[in-house]
């Protein structure tokens, strides 16, 4: 089967940050995209108006007839139940039906691949990397998890010399790759639910590091054997230093192997952005890309969508954030802190998944406790049924503030509202996303 050659493309979860990355591919490329996804969304909407044909019943007679085994590629993620009635019909017709991550290995497969993986900033790295290559007009393709602020979009196209692909750790996807080139940004435990134990994770990562052709760049502190380091203030390969602040931005100088670049700056705050930043440049300094023109595209990425989004609107600073895991969650607390030090912050966190919540309790509460003031909404179920005992209200009391509640989506924003901030941090992966235009309306933005 060549993946590549068919006129349908056929997408069941099309609604997804990564199918939607490969729909756009495929209709940069002329194909037939169509398939299906549970409820309307924001991306869902701009997929359609983008020609992608989506609809949201899960029922067979909206299929089109003229799609055949010999003419349509079936696409679908993990998180598409097994009794799903589209798939199944696929399946007993006999259609070709990969993964996600089968297909992202395919298209890659062909090109020169480079691989960012990591249980936190991969995204962000992606685009980072992405967007250098992109603006120095090297031939490249970036597959994102996220939607890149510069180009509202979660794919970068300029060619397919290289291909950037974010490396997803779920159901250890990574492992479908043929990187030449990859980074390791973190291997903290992660999705328990899959892995059992947090040892596996590890052990995930380094078999991916394994199957890394050329050259493998790592944080500086993390455990490979034959991989570059990078990171801030470290005695690393590839080293930030002389870190300083210049009209509210990160101003650095990098070390690497090759030169010395010299007033590096980026929009995008806190050390672990820096480490991000850092990172995309080891590779495109890794592959020769002028100088001037990585230094360009740093000082001109804007971030991606629901990573520390900032506004600040009539005296209030609202920022707005993905983050879903304790580390994560330190990362952006710590950066509103370094910040605002003297500010009040409130915490409006979402909780993902019962399973995550159980596996890192008391690391969720040591990081909410360095809230000023808490709402805790309910847990977002995503893929999974509920675990007794496991509730938000359960996490909250480990939390060690005065002034924290449990709260349902439903009466977030009337909790928002009569609480007493100067900072307001909204963060969580499930449909917490559905309160920002909300809360910066009632903020009054213009």
């Amino acid at each position: 089967m060549n993946s590549l050659d068919k006129t349908y493309y056929y997408f069941i979860g099309a609604g997804g940050i990564g199918m939607s990355a490969l729909e756009r591919f495929f209709n940069s490329l002329g194909k037939s995209v169509l398939g299906y996804d549970r409820t309307p969304t924001e991306l869902t909407n701009a997929l359609i108006e983008e020609g992608i044909q989506i609809h949201f019943e899960d029922n067979v007679n909206l299929i089109p007839s003229d799609l055949t085994p010999e003419n349509t590629l079936v696409i679908f993620t993990p998180a598409v139940p097994s009794d799903h009635k589209e798939l199944n019909y696929f399946l007993d017709q006999g259609f070709d039906v990969l993964k996600r991550s089968q297909l992202l290995g395919e298209i890659t497969k062909h090109t020169y691949n480079i691989g960012v993986a990591g249980t936190h900033g991969k995204t962000t790295t992606t685009s980072i990397l992405g967007h250098i290559l992109k603006e120095a007009d090297v031939e490249s393709t970036a597959f994102l998890g996220g939607i890149a602020e510069n180009y509202n979009s979660n794919i970068i196209l300029n060619g397919s010399k290289y291909t950037v692909a974010e490396a997803d750790e779920f159901d250890r996807s990574f492992l479908r790759l043929s990187p030449k080139l990859a980074i390791i940004t973190s291997d903290d435990a992660d999705h328990l639910d899959i892995y059992g134990e947090r040892e596996a994770v590890k052990e995930s990562f380094q078999q991916f590091a394994a199957i890394v052709q050329d050259k493998l760049f790592v944080r500086k502190g993390l455990h490979f054997n034959n991989a570059l380091t990078y990171g801030v203030d470290e005695d690393a390969d590839y080293n930030a230093y002389n870190v300083r602040i210049e009209n509210g931005h990160y101003m650095f100088d990098v070390k690497t192997p090759r030169k010395v670049y010299h007033n590096v700056g980026i929009l995008l705050p806190g050390r672990h952005n820096m480490e991000n930043a850092v990172a995309a440049l080891a590779i495109a300094d890794y592959l020769e890309v002028d100088s001037e023109k990585i230094i360009l595209a740093l000082a001109s990425f804007k971030g991606v969508k629901r990573r520390f989004n900032r506004y600040e609107i009539n005296e209030k600073i609202y920022i707005d954030d993905y983050a879903h895991h304790p580390t994560e969650l330190d990362a952006v607390i710590s950066s509103i802190r370094e910040l605002y030090p003297t500010k009040k912050l409130l915490v409006v966190f979402q909780p993902h998944l019962f399973s995550r919540t159980k596996d890192f309790v008391d690391e969720f509460a040591a990081s909410l406790s360095k809230a000023d003031e808490l709402i805790l909404m309910d847990i977002y179920p995503a893929r999974e049924l509920p675990i007794e005992g496991v509730t938000s209200n359960w996490l909250l009391e480990k939390v060690d503030l005065n002034e924290k509640i449990v709260s349902s989506l439903e009466e977030t924003l009337s909790c928002i509202k009569v609480a007493d901030f100067d900072v307001l941090l909204t963060v969580g992966a499930g449909n917490i996303d559905t309160l920002v235009q909300p809360i910066k309306s009632w903020l009054g933005e213009a």
